[in-house]
């Protein structure tokens, strides 16, 4: 074949595989077409997500960067105005100076007196011993009020009071320490029982129309308790007196005239024995009150004049004398002494009269005693001071001490 003939043949082949190539990229073209168009789609959607994804964090690191910097900004801002409030405030707290001088009363100055400052707030105290010349001086003292205390040897404390400013040097007045005004406080120890003594020694001159004895009367209200010791000698006083043993005797006359205890008789011998019987009775009736059960239960034998007061007042004072008394506590009590000494003395007494009913003879008996105590009360009350010399001394001398008490206090004593 020649070479013309070769060129038509390649010149065809290629022309059919050009026709092929075609008709394929067609066919293809046609199928995928909208394969393509689809995908293409995809592919431009998951470029725009992916855009604003990436735009997102971008937009907050911008936010973000502009908040950081507006807090920045604001914390400077706070801290240049609290720098500032704070130099303010230090400058209008600065400390200053508090000086002075101290003198006595004659007006020359003090040396030595220990002057302590403190601050209200007890945040600055110092202490300053004056020099020669009396002065005092404190640095470093905070703004505000401030006290001063002055003390000195054989002087009295003085104070002082006063408000220092921001940077003053403050100067105070001088102070003036008085001389210390020395209180002696003499408190005199009396013996209680001296006190008692003394008492009995003037009940024992208390006499009625000056010969009928009143030993058991007081005219104190405040009168020491007796001793044991004073009650028994009070009793012995009052049962050996004289006229207590001429009463006796007298008694003992009159029970003879009218015949009384026939028993005893008559004659010296039944007289005899009448004396014996009423002066022992006497001597066991005043001991048991007077002593023995005053003793026992710490009572005072006593009666407590009255003497003021409503006589409706005095008069229940006076009668209840046989059963309510004072003990040695100073507070008014039931008189058992009084009584337990009736019920005694009648009981003993029935052993010296000749009986056929003893207790018949003790009730009588302790019921007259008991009316006698009473009755005793009202003479000593109403009757009593009036023939009395020494009753009316010790009672003007009772009322003027009392009145020369100008602050009244409550006795705990009071009678019920």
């Amino acid at each position: 074949m020649g070479q013309a003939g070769r060129k038509t043949y390649v010149g065809s082949f290629c022309l059919s595989v050009r026709e092929r190539f075609s008709a394929k990229v067609k066919t293809f073209s046609t199928v995928y077409r909208g394969w393509l168009f689809r995908l293409t789609i995809v592919l431009l959607s998951c470029g725009a997500v992916a855009r604003a994804q990436n735009s997102v964090p971008a937009e907050a690191d911008s936010v973000s960067d502009a908040a950081s910097l507006h807090g920045i900004s604001t914390s400077n801002t706070k801290d240049s105005a609290q720098g500032k409030q704070e130099e303010a405030t230090q400058a209008a707290a600065k400390p200053g100076n508090v000086v002075g001088t101290i003198l006595d009363q004659t007006g020359s100055v003090a040396p030595g007196a220990v002057v302590r400052l403190t601050s209200e707030d007890k945040s600055y105290s110092r202490e300053f011993v004056s020099g020669n010349t009396g002065q005092f001086s404190f640095s470093d003292v905070p703004p505000g009020p401030f006290k001063i205390a002055v003390k000195a040897e054989g002087f009295g404390e003085q104070a002082f009071s006063g408000e220092i400013a921001s940077g003053q040097t403050y100067l105070v007045p001088p102070i003036v320490i008085a001389i210390a005004t020395v209180v002696t406080d003499v408190r005199v120890a009396v013996d209680p029982v001296q006190v008692a003594t003394e008492e009995v020694k003037e009940e024992e001159h208390q006499r009625v129309l000056r010969f009928l004895p009143n030993f058991y009367v007081t005219y104190h209200s405040d009168a020491v308790p007796l001793t044991t010791k004073l009650k028994f000698h009070l009793a012995w006083k009052s049962s050996t007196d004289p006229v207590s043993i001429a009463g006796a005797a007298f008694l003992a006359g009159l029970q003879q005239a009218g015949d009384q205890y026939p028993e005893f008789g008559q004659g010296m011998q039944g007289y005899g024995k009448r004396l014996g019987a009423g002066y022992a009775d006497i001597v066991a009736s005043t001991f048991l009150s007077g002593a023995v059960f005053p003793s026992l239960f710490k009572q005072d034998p006593r009666y407590y004049y009255q003497g003021t007061g409503s006589t409706r007042s005095r008069l229940l004072h006076a009668v209840s004398n046989s059963i309510i008394c004072k003990g040695d506590n100073g507070l008014w009590q039931m008189n058992y002494s009084n009584i337990a000494g009736v019920v005694g003395g009648a009981a003993l007494s029935s052993t010296f009269y000749p009986t056929k009913n003893p207790g018949t003879f003790i009730l009588s008996s302790g019921l007259i005693r008991m009316g006698e105590s009473s009755l005793t009360g009202f003479v000593q009350e109403f009757i009593a001071p009036r023939f009395s010399k020494q009753a009316r001394r010790q009672t003007m001398k009772h009322r003027d001490s009392t009145a020369s008490v100008t602050m009244p206090t409550e006795s705990s004593s009071k009678r019920p």
